[in-house]
């Protein structure tokens, strides 16, 4: 069920006890733990982990405490103890200002100098961040586009900040902490964390949760971090077990990767996964490279999209959701034909049904496909993007006549539909203003802002 992603196994703590620590996390449910080591001897005790049990992973590099003396040639022996093949990642990298066991200027130093070599060696990083907000958003802010991906660990940052690392594709877990009666402030952070960006970690032998508080920490009691999460989240132990497990093989290659899903269920609403094929290319848009949401995984090639057949056998009876949704990292009306099918399927059995489109369903099937929308489809929502033409050609890599194709698209799908929604990425509030006033007032749709990550 469970994924530890932080345990420093190599206390000395652990010493006398370590093959019942194992057992225990077995019988609690976890799959795999994840070992971070903070030096050059603990990242050789966490290979020498990943050699005894077959469920153990190793993250290597040189903690902000440990970087006093740091020289770049360090970097040749990390670089070596990477090649291990149970090492999934960098770390535990970063600064500390709330101590004073190296200097500033070093620690910045070896953090940039281990995140070059996490980007090298295409590995993602473990980063520890404590009272150097200003710093560490600045220095993971300037490697956006190097493909780095980064796991802030028992993260006591702003909200602000979770909310851009997020937007950066980065992700974010909490300590047994959160458990804490104090932690409200934590916990209000965690309820604004997108679950496709959260992991699990118990960051042993510290930050022991509640009720365990006091004692020794042990990968076995991520179990109450979970709960945690999924009470706050307002969802199961189970979901967020999965969610997790697959943002774990997402993130560090730990784990299987789970089949295709052709339908998948959020909230009381079933999705149709009907193409991963697009004719925009979105700047924000994780297709191609991470096709995953919550703990489903979108991916398809084109060979692998199914009949309308198996989307009707997996909806059953449709009134058991709140609507049917047409919607997966594609463009949906690329297979108009399915989706046409499977909603009169739906329709017929009393069934409502949502599109999510770009917009471009007419330039794609080369034909006014609003008038089939009658009697089929409940609602429309199209990706707005922008107000602005040549900006949303830059978002959506698409020519700029795509853009008053769009709108001309909004309006006639106004005559055939109940509803017509206009949605926006998050940005600029000045410029969602100047969004809303076109949809409401020059398409006549109902404007609404989306989140990106």
């Amino acid at each position: 069920m469970f994924v530890d992603t932080h345990a420093h196994l190599f206390y000395e703590n652990f010493k006398d006890d370590l093959d019942g620590v194992v057992s225990r996390a077995k019988e609690n449910g976890v799959d795999y733990i994840l070992v971070p080591a903070t030096d050059l001897t603990t990242s050789e005790e966490t290979l020498k982990l990943c050699d005894k049990y077959d469920f153990i992973y190793a993250a290597v590099g040189i903690h902000p405490h440990d970087t006093k003396n740091w020289d770049d040639n360090l970097l040749i022996e990390i670089e070596e103890l990477a090649k291990h093949p149970k090492v999934v990642a960098i770390g535990e990298i970063g600064l500390d200002y709330y101590y004073d066991f190296s200097p500033k200027t070093q620690q910045i130093k070896a953090f940039k100098s281990q995140l070059d070599l996490a980007v090298k060696l295409e590995l993602p990083v473990i980063i520890h961040n404590r009272d150097s907000d200003e710093d560490m958003m600045e220095i993971i802010s300037s490697y956006c586009s190097t493909g780095l991906k980064a796991q802030f660990h028992c993260f006591n940052a702003s909200l602000n900040d979770a909310i851009e690392y997020m937007k950066m594709n980065h992700f974010i877990s909490f300590t047994g902490n959160i458990t804490f009666r104090k932690s409200e402030d934590l916990r209000t952070i965690l309820k604004h964390i997108d679950l496709n960006h959260l992991l699990l970690e118990t960051d042993s032998p510290f930050m022991t949760p509640v009720p365990h508080r006091g004692k020794r920490n042990e990968p076995s009691y991520v179990k109450y971090v979970a709960e945690k999460v999924a009470e706050v989240h307002n969802t199961t132990v189970d979901d967020i077990a999965r969610i997790t497990s697959l943002n774990t093989f997402r993130m560090f290659g730990i784990g299987k990767k789970p089949q295709t899903s052709f339908t998948y269920k959020l909230g009381k609403a079933l999705y149709i996964n009907v193409t991963n094929r697009c004719n925009a290319d979105c700047v924000f848009c994780r297709r191609k490279e991470d096709p995953f949401l919550r703990s489903y995984n979108l991916g398809m090639k084109k060979s692998e999209e199914p009949p309308a057949e198996v989307y009707i056998e997996e909806i059953g009876d449709p009134i058991q959701y709140n609507e049917i949704v047409f919607c997966g990292y594609g463009e949906p009306t690329i297979r108009w034909d399915v989706v046409k099918e499977v909603a009169e399927y739906v329709k017929q059995n009393g069934g409502r049904t949502r599109l999510n489109t770009n917009g471009h369903g007419n330039i794609i099937n080369k034909k006014d496909i609003t008038p089939e929308m009658q009697n089929l489809i409940d609602v429309v929502s199209i990706s707005f993007n922008s107000f602005n033409p040549k900006q949303y050609s830059e978002i959506m890599k698409v020519d700029e006549t795509h853009f008053h194709q769009m709108l001309h698209f909004a309006k006639k799908a106004k005559q055939y539909v109940r509803k017509v929604v206009m949605t926006v990425v998050h940005f600029d509030e000045v410029e969602i203003e100047k969004a809303r006033k076109v949809v409401e007032d020059e398409i006549g749709a109902e404007f609404r802002v989306r989140h990106y990550f």
